[in-house]
């Protein structure tokens, strides 16, 4: 391989230019794809290539050389596989590495071919040395790692870019060789001598790219025969496991054997002698994710079949003439530089393609070439030719059609934006000529641009030349990608309209046109659309049309057509308006449906159909609205035509119907009697009511009901035949009610019954609160019916009035009509009393007395309740203040043996008190049964302790209660404790283990006993600690007497207990008597000794009680044969002088020897024992603690931690990197207690690790410390203010300005002063935010903090602004709706902001088109506005002036509509009249026109205006017995005008001059619309705009 800086020279000793050679990496993306090279970068390498050529060669070769390229070779050195060395280190210079022929590393090898200067280079290598390596591909790798970084920042991206390299280098684990160590430099015979002509040209590193060999993958997987000369695969041991194959710089030139390798994912057949198209063999790999043809003759990638998983292709450096292949789903790398490719015809679909290269192709000098990738390709293209895109081609990319694409591919030539639309339409239309139909021509063909569930309309238009027949267009919608391409087509999408869904947003439409001419089918033609673009999210109208007859009485529809642009459909709001013709239309209240049945008050008045489209997210569309003509009435009719009443004889009965069908006028009412023949006698006319006689009784009676109109018009008559007229009733005159009307009396009804007996008639009373008799549905029944007449009134009639209702009745049962009377007053009441009072229940204790009485007199209020307690039944008693104001009483201890009373004192409820009355019982209060409420035993089951029963006794005084005490063994006997009888019993040593509980029978005073009441079982009994509850001695008390001693044991069974004798002296002392023998050391032994153990010797003393025995620890080196005290002494030293002695590090490896002398309390000492250990001090075994980290600087760490066990050896340490995720890594080459941080810490946390080893070898448990902080370069982050600044006050935007990345939620205060908090928004985390109106007399808080890229973050900076105050009025999006004709309804509408909205001000103008001039529209100042023939050729305008509700007025603004034109039925029959040039009108004429006169049809004359192109006048017909007159004539000569009515829609006046002048009507709008433009039409030389113009008639 030929270094960087030596020049191979030909046999000859003529020099040959170094060829430049791809770094190795993944697909060169590592070296010149992926990592981004600087534009100056690429410039220098030119001109150092440049110089290279001028400079010797300081390396020779052989005399034969050949044309064959070489990609492999050597810095330095050769080695057997041509792989390079790679240096660990950079060389000082590039020169000096050329003389000590070292290899040098990638950062440090300039892209030139010759030694440049020495500091430029020198300079050079220094900054990329420090620059981090490329990505080394991975076994299974993609491209996503490469993506990452090529697609990196600006400011990232800098710090990984590298210089190209004219050297082939090798990765740190490249396969090194040794060929070159025995050779000593590259020679002929080395390599083929065609590998040395190779120039600069033919291997520049920045177009080859060739692929990293992967050293991890094992030989069973890999394969690498680079540069072994192979001619075919036959010749090579291939095998579907190999996954990495390397046979660059070889000779094949066929792919033949290729199909094996079926699990191949990286080959390489980089310059080989492939040249005709073969690759169908491949078609087995499909795993491959990289090729590599470059440095081939290839001249058609046409037979390259598609690879599903294929990644990156490199065909740099062939023969190419186009890149015409299949498509390959999911290729994100071409690199094609170096080649012959002139056009993009056939360009295939790439749809995951980021990456495209063809430098030094023709085609870079097609105009905008990087627009037409961009358009080939789509959005996933980031880089083209090694470069960003280019943000101007990206925008040009956008000015070109939708069909762009597919004209490329077609082989359509590319040309600039301005004319690629008419280039593109001539090109698909050449191609579409000879599949139309003869003689027909496409003149348009394309989609409107698709919104998201917004219509998308597709536009196709033919021009015949002469064919006949109707042509038919037949359409199918096509779905495709976010290219045109990959067009599947939609199911029933086949009309001229598609609806885009959500899922078609970023895909683009196509829509097929099939023409079909005389039932012939051609080929069809197409039209593409952009991108489906997500919609607004706010619906819209499209089309809004009302559906029924416009006849009273019939169902309107409004049938709304919405485009939902990306919202969720709702429920939108409509309502129907009513518009007559002399007012403003009007909301008709309760109409919000979409259907609406036609009134009565709708005739004669259009209706506004209103609908406002409503999304589920609650998000309004602009309300559209459409107006009806005007509605019709309906034919008179009537319905339910029926008789009300009783048909009964003197009865009045009415006849009733419903009418329909306009405004009723004077309808016929018939009223006819059935004679006996069975015809019908006219008995009434003109009334509605009836009144039966006796000649009606036993016949039929009909009543006829004929609808008129107001105008005159009869309808269909109907008819209801009554029942057979009944004889009358039974009456009842003279009713009225005798008695006293007062409570508890008696009263009576007494009236005449003619037709009946008042015997047998029935009297009910009722209670009425007015004494005006309305109807029995308001009365409230005090009794039922019943024939005797006399009734006592109850209290619930007090304040009303007493009503009697009598029904007659005849002897043979028939009821006559009841009669009702009612009294003169309402009823009194009496006054308050009782009428009985008791007590019930029983008189003894705990039971509960309940009392109750009888009230009368009124309504009862809030009666006193007391009761009483009486030692006789003749004393007053004492109340029981527990029971006042109830009615019951719950007998208490204190009432026993006492009377008990209750006392009530009735009153009123209006405060009237009545006389009380008191009841006593007659027995005394008996005490109640004994009873426990409640039993339980306190103390604890140990023996000793007192148990204590306690008890809630109730019923009567208690007497003396029995106590039991039971004792229960584990299986359940129980037994009696004798003679435990009391509340308590204190447990004895016999009552150990058993369980114990308390009966208790309560007895009262006199000696009743209530029930047995028991305890649980507590327990098992424990003993208790041993004490001695008393001691006394026993014997003579004379010397040489013996004495003994009695002592009192309690706690469990009796041990071993110790006694002790003592002599008491005079002065107090005491003195232990005892028969002491000599202190003797009978045994002393040592334990073994391990370090940091404390040790105490196992000795045995004997002699009397043990006194302070005398100890020495001696420490010696070795261990001494003879314990003599002297000879241990002498030789040993002195550690301790306690009895146990505490073990350090000093004594390891030492014996120690243990000197005692045994000494009796008394200070007698015995003879001396020592003891020595069998064995040494043990060391521990080796740990460590406290391991932590501790920071010397920002930019080194230490280690530190405690060691311990034995003396320390050589401990281990090491260093780990942690990761976010908790990954550790070990840091190669840290095993020193200091670390100094580099690049690859930061954003990791370091740890610590210390491995203890003792000195003996022995080694310990690794510690880590805790991780350190994250590791971050540079200081902490301090936010040093928050400020707001805000944009104009109709804005009110105000905006945090952090120091760097703004995050931080925003708040708004609910209260003032100090009181002010605040609540978050929601939502609301960004540096801006936009006031809204609730925000009006609020505070604003910011809170904000910034982080960088580490995650680090600063401290909390708020600010709070000055109460929001509301801006100024404003109006936005004034817009006014309509639909630009004269008929139509116009609305203004806008967005106000600045405060609540008060009565802002709105007034209509007309303005001439052209002129600044506005004319006034009188009375127009609602938002509404309904456009008039006066309008014609005139804009509308409107100005719209907010007003805040304060008063304050914002800035007027105005907007205008287009040129109002006449409507289109209306401009038809005025063209058709002006080209007559005259014409007559029959017309209306009210000649006594007062101002309060109603306007009714029959009071007008006709007349016939006549009008022509020079004169108009207004002609009274002729009649019998007159003839025609002319009452108006005249010319067109000012100041003849035409004047309209705003308030009647039927009237317009003609004035001729300022005498003749005449008040018109029609019958309709239309046609008075009419008759003013064909008036103003043919006076248009009078007029200073031609109507004919506005009209767009030609005069």
């Amino acid at each position: 391989m030929e270094t960087p800086s030596e020049a191979s020279k030909a046999a000859d000793g003529k020099p040959v230019k170094p060829r430049p050679v791809a770094p190795t990496g993944r697909f060169a993306l590592g070296t010149a794809s992926s990592i981004k090279k600087r534009a100056d970068g690429a410039a220098s390498a030119e001109a150092a290539a440049s110089r290279s050529s001028m400079m010797k060669s300081t390396s020779l070769v052989n005399a034969s050389s050949v044309q064959r390229r070489s990609s492999t070779g050597t810095v330095g050195k050769q080695q057997d596989n041509g792989s390079s060395v790679v240096a660990k280190k950079a060389s000082p210079t590039l020169s000096d590495g050329a003389k000590k022929s070292k290899p040098v590393p990638a950062a440090s090898v300039s892209s030139k071919p010759a030694v440049d200067k020495k500091s430029s280079l020198t300079e050079r290598a220094t900054a990329d040395s420090v620059k981090k390596p490329a990505v080394k591909a991975s076994p299974t790798s993609t491209l996503k790692r490469v993506q990452s970084k090529t697609e990196s920042s600006k400011g990232s991206s800098a710090s990984t870019r590298r210089v190209a390299s004219n050297t082939s280098l090798q990765s740190p684990r490249s396969v090194t060789s040794t060929a070159s160590k025995k050779s000593g430099s590259l020679t002929s015979s080395s390599v083929p001598s065609r590998r040395k002509s190779s120039t600069a040209d033919s291997r520049d590193s920045r177009f080859m790219m060739l692929p990293q060999v992967d050293l991890k993958a094992s030989d069973e997987v890999r394969l690498d025969s680079r540069g072994h000369r192979v001619r075919s695969l036959k010749q090579l041991r291939l095998s579907p496991a190999l996954e990495f194959v390397y046979l660059r710089d070889n000779l094949l030139s066929s792919l033949e054997g290729i199909e094996i390798l079926k699990g191949v994912k990286v080959l390489d057949l980089s310059f080989n002698d492939f040249k005709l198209p073969g690759f169908e063999p491949l078609r087995n790999c499909i795993v491959l994710q990289q090729l590599y043809l470059a440095g081939n003759q290839i001249t058609s990638l046409a037979s390259l079949p598609e690879l599903p998983n294929l990644e990156f292709l490199s065909v740099a450096q062939n023969r190419l003439k186009s890149l015409c292949m299949a498509q390959q789903p999911r290729l994100q790398v071409l690199a094609a530089s170096r080649n012959k490719i002139s056009t993009l015809k056939g360009f295939p679909h790439l749809p995951s393609l980021e990456h495209l290269r063809v430098e030094e192709n023709p085609l870079l000098e097609m105009l905008h070439l990087e627009a037409a990738s961009i358009l080939l390709i789509g959005p996933t293209l980031k880089k083209f030719n090694d470069r960003d895109l280019n943000p101007n081609e990206a925008e040009v990319s956008k000015q070109y059609p939708a069909h762009t694409a597919i004209c490329i591919r077609d082989g359509w030539e590319f040309c600039s934006p301005e004319l690629a639309a008419d280039s593109t339409f001539s090109f698909l239309v050449e191609q579409w000529k000879n599949k139309l139909p003869q003689d027909y021509t496409v003149n348009k063909a394309y989609v409107d641009h698709p919104f998201e569930e917004d219509p998308c309309h597709c536009h196709f238009s033919f021009t015949s030349l002469g064919s006949e027949g109707e042509l038919v267009l037949k359409y199918q919608w096509f779905l495709g990608g976010k290219t045109p391409t990959d067009f599947v087509p939609i199911p029933e999408a086949l009309d001229k309209v598609y609806w885009p869904k959500h899922e078609d947003v970023g895909r683009c439409l196509k829509v097929e046109c099939t023409p079909i001419l005389n039932g012939a089918e051609f080929p069809a033609i197409f039209a593409v659309s952009l991108p489906v673009s997500p919609g607004t999210g706010c619906p819209k109208v499209i089309n809004l049309t009302v559906s029924g007859e416009l006849v009273e009485g019939n169902i309107l529809t409004g049938v709304p057509e919405i485009a939902w642009c990306g919202g969720t459909p709702g429920k939108g709001v409509a309502s129907w308006l009513r518009r007559r013709w002399n007012d403003n239309a009007v909301v008709i209240d309760g109409a919000e449906g979409m259907e609406y049945q036609l009134t009565v008050n709708d005739i004669n008045s259009s209706l506004v159909f209103m609908y406002t489209p409503v999304t589920d997210e609650g998000v309004k569309g602009e309300p559209q609205c459409t107006m009806t003509d005007f509605v019709k009435a309906a034919t008179p009719s009537v319905s339910n035509v029926h008789v009300l009443g009783d048909i009964v004889e003197d009865n009045v009965i009415i006849g009733k119907g419903k009418y329909f069908g306009g405004r009723e006028g004077l309808s016929k009412l018939q009223w006819f009697r059935e004679k006996k023949n069975g015809e019908f006698l006219l008995v009434l006319s003109d009334s509605m009511e009836y009144t039966l006689t006796k000649e009606d009784v036993g016949r039929h009676l009909k009543f006829v009901y004929t609808p008129v109109n107001l105008e005159g018009q009869e309808g269909e008559s109907a008819c209801a035949l009554t029942d057979v007229v009944k004889k009358a009733p039974p009456k009842v005159f003279n009713l009225k009610i005798v008695g006293e009307t007062r409570e508890g009396s008696k009263v009576s009804a007494s009236a005449t019954v003619t037709g009946g007996t008042e015997g047998s008639s029935r009297v009910q009373l009722y209670k009425a609160s007015s004494s005006e008799f309305k109807n029995e549905h308001e009365l409230e029944a005090l009794s039922t019916s019943k024939v005797s007449k006399t009734f006592r009134i109850p209290l619930s009639a007090v304040g009303y009035y007493i009503v009697a209702k009598f029904t007659p009745v005849a002897p043979d049962g028939e009821i006559g009509e009841p009669a009702y009377a009612i009294s003169d007053g309402v009823v009194e009441t009496l006054p308050p009393s009782l009428n009985f009072l008791t007590v019930t229940g029983e008189f003894s204790e705990g039971q509960i007395l309940t009392a109750s009485y009888g009230y009368i007199g009124g309504h009862e209020g809030n009666s006193l309740y007391t009761w009483h307690l009486h030692e006789t039944e003749d004393d007053e008693g004492t109340p029981g203040s527990e029971a006042s104001g109830l009615l019951q009483y719950r007998v208490s201890k204190e009432a026993i043996g006492k009377f008990v009373s209750f006392k009530c004192t009735p009153i009123r409820d209006d405060g009237i008190v009545g006389e009380a009355r008191a009841f006593i019982g007659k027995d005394r209060v008996t005490p109640g049964m004994p009873t426990l409420l409640s039993l339980e035993v306190t103390g604890e089951a140990i023996e000793g302790t007192t148990m204590v029963a306690s008890k809630r006794y109730w019923g009567g005084e208690e007497g003396d209660t029995m106590f039991r005490w039971i004792l229960a063994s584990s299986d359940g006997t129980e037994k009696e404790i004798e003679g435990a009888t009391s509340s308590s019993y204190t447990l004895k040593c016999d009552d150990i283990g058993f369980y114990i509980s308390v009966l208790c029978k309560p007895v009262r005073n006199d000696g009743v006993h209530g029930s047995l009441v028991s305890t649980e079982m507590i327990g098992p009994i424990i003993p208790g600690p041993p004490t001695c509850q008393s001691l006394e001695l026993a014997g003579s008390m004379v010397e040489g007497g013996r004495l003994t001693f009695h002592a009192e044991y309690t706690g469990g069974l009796r041990g071993s207990c110790i006694q002790e004798w003592f002599r008491l002296h005079g002065d107090g002392r005491k003195e232990k008597l005892a028969a002491d023998g000599e202190p003797k050391g009978v045994n002393l032994v040592l334990p073994e000794c391990f370090e940091d153990n404390e040790i105490s010797p196992i000795k045995t003393y004997f002699g009397g009680k043990e006194g302070t025995g005398k100890y020495i620890w001696f420490r010696n080196k070795e261990k001494p044969d003879n314990l003599e005290f002297d000879l241990v002494a002498a030789s040993s030293e002195v550690v301790g002088e306690t009895l146990k002695y505490k073990l350090s590090l000093d004594d390891v490896g030492s014996y120690l020897v243990l000197y005692w002398v045994p000494t009796r309390y008394d200070g007698k000492t015995g003879d001396p024992v020592m003891a020595i250990t069998d064995d040494p001090v043990m060391a521990a075994f080796p740990s460590v603690s406290d391991v932590h980290l501790e920071q010397k600087n920002s930019d080194v760490y230490c280690g530190l931690g405690i060691y311990y066990g034995g003396y320390e050896g050589s401990s281990l340490y090491r260093w780990y990197r942690e990761s976010s995720d908790g990954t550790r890594i070990h840091i190669d080459g840290a095993d020193s207690v200091t670390h100094e941080v580099t690049d690859a810490d930061y954003s990791c946390r370091l740890l610590f690790g210390y491995t203890p080893v003792r000195s003996d070898g022995i080694t310990g448990e690794e510690k880590l410390s805790e991780p350190s902080d994250v590791i971050l370069p540079g200081k902490s982050l301090i936010l040093l203010n928050v400020s707001f600044t805000s944009l104009p006050p109709c804005l009110q935007l105000y905006t945090a300005i952090p120091q760097l990345n703004f995050c931080g939620p925003g708040f708004v205060s609910s209260g003032s002063g100090e009181d002010q908090s605040f609540e978050p928004l929601a939502t609301q985390c960004s540096r801006s935010y936009k006031v809204r109106f609730e925000d009006i007399g609020r505070c604003l808080k910011c809170e904000c903090f910034v982080t960088d890229v580490f995650g680090r973050s600063s401290e909390l900076v708020s600010a709070v602004t000055a109460p929001i105050l509301p801006g100024r009025p404003k109006i936005e999006k004034l817009e006014i709706e309509g639909r630009g004709f004269h008929t139509n309804l116009y609305a203004v509408r806008g967005t106000y902001s600045g405060g609540k909205e008060g009565k802002s001000k709105i007034q209509w103008l007309r303005s001439m088109v052209g002129s600044p001039d506005l004319i006034s529209i009188p009375g127009e100042i609602g938002r509404m506005y309904e456009a008039n023939v006066d309008d014609v050729g005139y804009r509308l305008v409107a100005i719209y002036t907010p007003v805040r509700e304060d008063g304050v007025e914002g800035q007027p603004i105005s907007v205008s509509t287009e040129p109002i034109a006449v409507e289109p039925e209306i401009y038809k029959e005025v063209k058709q009249k002006l080209d007559d040039g005259s014409v007559k009108f029959e017309v209306l004429c009210d000649k006594d026109r007062t101002p309060k006169k109603a306007q009714v049809m029959g009071h007008l004359e006709r007349r016939v205006l006549e009008v022509n192109r020079k004169r108009i006048k207004v002609v009274k017909p002729g009649s019998k017995t007159s003839f025609p007159a002319t009452e108006v004539r005249g010319t067109y000569a000012p100041p003849f005008h035409v004047e309209l009515y705003r308030n009647d829609q039927h009237r317009f006046k003609i004035v001729v001059d300022g005498e003749s002048e005449v008040d018109l009507m029609v019958q309709t709008r239309h046609m008075r619309d009419v008759i003013i433009l064909t008036i103003r039409g043919l006076a248009q030389k009078f007029n200073s705009t031609s109507l004919n113009t506005l009209l767009k008639i030609e005069a």
